[in-house]
């Protein structure tokens, strides 16, 4: 059997004005990540490590932050077509472990509901998709609370 891994990373600033949206779930929360798409960094690093593993390049790749189609694109959407070229090239995903680097809003309450919405968009069973959150011990850019980065690793397996 053919087993494939990638690994993902991602980060965005924390902005006034933008909803905070992280593994397609909104959290209430009065700032939000700044990009050219919902800028959710869970779901972006899931995409680069599902595209990483077939060496298909990353999210830039596939959807540039200099198109205007993918302004304020839902990330949920880019994971899927991301998840579309994984099957196509003959694979599925056996599993997803992802650690969200966030010092506020904390982020336990929604796990479970962040863990369903991305196995939905995966079509995959919820015990398959992992997340965690930790804090930057109020150091650096996380602990400042500048900003929220996320990282995941996922093991593709040949069809």
């Amino acid at each position: 059997m053919n087993f494939r891994i990638g690994q993902g990373y991602d980060i965005h600033r924390l902005v006034e004005g933008r909803d905070l949206i992280l593994g397609g779930v909104q959290i209430p929360y009065h700032k939000g990540l700044l990009g050219h798409s919902d800028a959710d960094v869970l779901l972006h690093a899931i995409t680069d490590a599902m595209l990483g593993a077939l060496g298909l390049g990353d999210i830039g790749t596939h959807f540039p932050d200099t198109d205007p189609e993918y302004e304020g694109a839902d990330s949920l959407m880019l994971l899927q077509k991301s998840y579309d070229l994984v099957q196509i090239k003959g694979y599925r995903l056996v599993n997803a472990d992802s650690t969200i680097l966030a010092e506020q809003p904390k982020l336990k309450p929604f796990i479970p509901k962040i863990r369903e919405c991305i196995a939905d968009a995966l079509s995959t069973d919820i015990s398959s998709i992992s997340v965690k959150a930790t804090t930057g011990e109020k150091m650096g850019f996380i602990g400042r609370e500048e900003g929220i980065a996320a990282q995941a690793v996922v093991l593709l397996k040949e069809i």
